[in-house]
């Protein structure tokens, strides 16, 4: 695809307007004030201090993909095999690896939405045809999904993309629902490409149910991972994907020609955080406080449409009678110092809402809420 007809981000809109008014409370991005786990910074720099600085195996350390293999197969109902696992440079450089190995110009590729714009534009980018299937709002204003709807659209469909818990609106897949989509897959010979990259940020038990829980290794099944969320490692920029049985080669080969691996330096971070299960606790912990104040903030709103999701740390709102959402966000912004990304962004059905962040501190969460608050009233 010719990089013009890319579709540019309205997040990037507005942050780039937030930027400019250095008083802006920040909330369009997903991304968290807290700090990296300490022991991270730790090993990122006694590795550096080491001379880990020169190339590395691509696949990624031996001791991370171990390390990986091991957690994953702790955390989900079937054991994942080393041999699966491939380090990426970020969980975005994991998408467009999962995307260059599975579309070819004119697929289609079936994207739950509203979702996180990135992702569809990958698709796009790889020359697919990416066919939004929007999730059904609920009486409550939260989402759901209509798998009957699904298992038509997915006859003929090269892939499809679930990310729960979802970014921006926080549904989140029950366990029947991934049973489900498994089995529409299975039968319609679709590849489904699951980012659960929230998967442990849920607020009603230790984690999401996750399609690793019962794909076999042979399921054209990939599964995208990153530490930039549950662990608060934005900047690092280190991710995983888990591939079929004895594919990581071709896989490792796509790493090669889109980014050469993953500095060594980092991936000693990321071995470091992975053992830091405490961190994971108290970051949940953080994210269920600034969710209570969403909550009690945005539900005491007229007009305005919300419950508190079930996983991932956004609250993704409609408000009656927004029309243009974006619009609306820069006025945000510009007239009452507060960044929140536009509905907009994230694919059909997402127009007439907003999304904030309300992974930051009291204070901070506090002030921008007041701030909304009063430009919504």
């Amino acid at each position: 695809m010719d990089i013009s007809a890319a579709q540019g981000s309205h997040i990037i809109t507005v942050s780039r307007a937030a930027f400019a008014r250095p008083d802006t409370d920040f909330l369009c991005f997903g991304e968290s004030d807290v700090a990296a786990p300490r022991v991270a910074h730790d090993a990122l720099a006694a590795a550096m201090a080491a001379g880990q600085t020169r190339y590395s195996d691509v696949r990624g350390l031996p001791a991370l993909r171990q390390a990986l293999a091991d957690y994953l197969g702790g955390q989900h109902a079937r054991p994942v095999e080393e041999t699966r696992v491939q380090v990426t440079g970020s969980g975005m450089a994991a998408v467009h690896v999962a995307m260059a190995a599975v579309l070819r110009p004119g697929d289609r590729l079936v994207h739950l939405t509203p979702a996180w714009p990135n992702s569809m534009n990958a698709g796009r980018m790889r020359g697919a045809e990416v066919e939004e299937h929007t999730l059904t709002p609920t009486t409550e204003g939260g989402f759901k999904l209509d798998l009957d709807r699904l298992a038509a659209r997915l006859v003929g469909a090269r892939a499809v993309w679930v990310n729960s818990p979802s970014n921006p609106t926080g549904w989140t897949a029950s366990a029947a629902d991934m049973a489900a989509v498994l089995q529409i897959c299975r039968t319609t010979g679709t590849w489904l490409i699951a980012d659960e990259v929230y998967n442990r940020l849920v607020y009603d038990g230790p984690r999401a149910a996750s399609i690793l829980d019962i794909c076999t290794p042979e399921d054209r099944v990939l599964v995208v991972g990153s530490f930039s969320k549950a662990w608060a490692m934005t900047g690092f920029r280190i991710g995983w994907l888990i591939v079929p049985a004895n594919t990581r080669d071709s896989f490792t080969e796509l790493v090669e020609i889109t980014h050469s691996g993953v500095a060594a330096f980092v991936q000693a971070a990321a071995l470091a955080a992975l053992a830091d299960e405490a961190f994971v606790e108290r970051f949940r912990a953080y994210c269920a406080t600034g969710r209570a104040m969403a909550a009690a903030a945005l539900g005491g709103l007229q007009r305005v449409r919300w419950a508190a999701p079930p996983g991932a740390f956004y609250a993704f709102f409609g408000v009656d009678g927004l029309q243009d959402s974006l619009g609306f966000a820069l006025r945000l912004v510009h007239e009452h110092g507060v960044a929140v990304a536009p509905g907009c962004a994230f694919g059909a059905g997402g127009e007439g809402h907003l999304r904030l962040c309300f992974a930051q501190s009291p204070v901070v969460l506090g002030r921008a809420l007041s701030r909304l608050g009063e430009a919504l009233r």
